[in-house]
C-alpha cells in the first residue's frame, strides 16, 4: 500500500497550518485599518503601503528595531564568547563539582525570566545602566550562556583530545590552537548556538522591557503600546509584526547549514 500521497496531502496541510498566521498577517499589514475593522478578504481590496512608510519614517518606530539589534547582537557576542572557553573547560578537564556546575548552570535557563526581572532593575538602576542596550544584553546572557554552553560542551566533546595533544607537540600556544584549530572544528556548534542566543534574546519581552523605558526600548515592547485615543492601529502594529519576523528569517537562512549539522551531530 503507497502512503505517500497521504503523506504529501498531511504535509501540505501542516505546512498551509503553520503559514497561515504569516500570511493573515502580511494581508492585514496591506489593508487600510478601516478595511482591517469593517470588511473580511483573503487578500486585500486596496492595497496601500502607508502602514510601512509610517514605520519607516516614524523615528518612535524604528528606532524600536535598531535598539533590538544593537542589544540582541551585544547578547550574541557576550554570551558565545562566554561559553567557548566554559565548554571546552567542561569538555576536556575533570574537576571537583564539575557535573553540579554544569547542572547549575542549566538551571538558570529554565527558570522564568520573571524571577528575575525584579534584581535585575534594581540592580541597573543602582549602577547607572537602566534604559541601555547593554543592560539588556546582559540580563539576557543569564539565559544564554548556559544554552550556549550546552551546545558547544556537546560538539567539543564530539573533538578527539589527540587534535589538542598533537597541536602542543607543533608548539602551537592555547589561544592559538583554540582560534586557528579548534574553533574552525566545531563551526557548526558555533553558528548554532549563536542562532539560538539570538533568536532568544531577539523575542525575549518581559527582561527588554522592565529594563527599557525610552531610549533602549526595542520593537517588541513598542508593539505592545500602540493604543491610543482612535484605537488600535491594526494596519501598522501588523506591518510591524511583518519587519519583526524578518531578522529572524535572515539568520535563520545564514546559520541554515549548521544548523542542519548541529541537529544532526550537537546537543540541538
Amino acid at each position: 500500500m503507497n502512503f505517500r500521497p497521504r503523506i504529501n496531502v498531511v504535509m501540505t496541510l501542516y505546512l498551509v497550518f503553520l503559514m497561515l498566521p504569516i500570511y493573515w498577517l502580511l494581508n492585514m499589514s496591506l489593508k487600510t485599518n478601516t478595511e482591517i475593522l469593517n470588511t473580511f478578504t483573503l487578500w486585500p481590496e486596496t492595497l496601500t503601503l502607508d502602514n510601512y512608510r509610517t514605520i519607516l519614517s516614524d523615528p518612535a518606530w524604528y528606532m524600536g528595531y535598531v535598539n533590538s539589534i544593537i542589544y540582541v547582537t551585544m547578547n550574541t557576542v557576550l554570551s558565545v564568547a562566554v561559553a567557548l572557553p566554559a565548554a571546552y573547560a567542561f569538555s576536556r578537564y575533570r574537576f571537583l563539582g564539575d557535573k553540579h556546575l554544569f547542572f547549575w548552570l542549566l538551571t538558570n535557563r529554565m527558570a522564568p525570566p520573571a524571577v528575575f526581572a525584579l534584581p535585575f532593575f534594581q540592580l541597573y538602576s543602582s549602577v547607572g545602566l537602566f534604559d541601555t542596550h547593554i543592560a539588556v544584553a546582559l540580563a539576557h546572557t543569564l539565559f544564554n550562556v548556559p544554552l550556549a554552553v550546552w551546545i558547544l560542551e556537546g560538539f567539543m566533546r564530539g573533538v578527539p583530545k589527540e587534535i589538542d595533544e598533537t597541536a602542543y607537540i607543533d608548539g602551537y600556544s592555547f589561544g592559538h590552537f583554540f582560534v586557528k584549530i579548534f574553533m574552525p572544528l566545531i563551526a557548526s556548534g558555533i553558528g548554532v548556538a549563536a542562532f539560538f542566543c539570538f533568536m532568544f534574546s531577539w523575542v525575549e519581552l518581559l527582561l527588554s522591557r522592565t529594563l527599557t523605558t525610552v531610549d533602549a526600548k526595542p520593537i517588541a515592547a513598542i508593539m505592545t503600546r500602540t493604543q491610543g485615543a482612535a484605537g488600535i492601529d491594526w494596519g501598522v502594529l501588523a506591518a510591524a509584526g511583518v519587519l519583526t519576523i524578518v531578522p529572524g528569517a535572515l539568520v535563520i537562512w545564514f546559520v541554515r547549514n549548521y544548523i542542519a549539522k548541529g541537529f544532526a551531530l550537537g546537543r540541538v
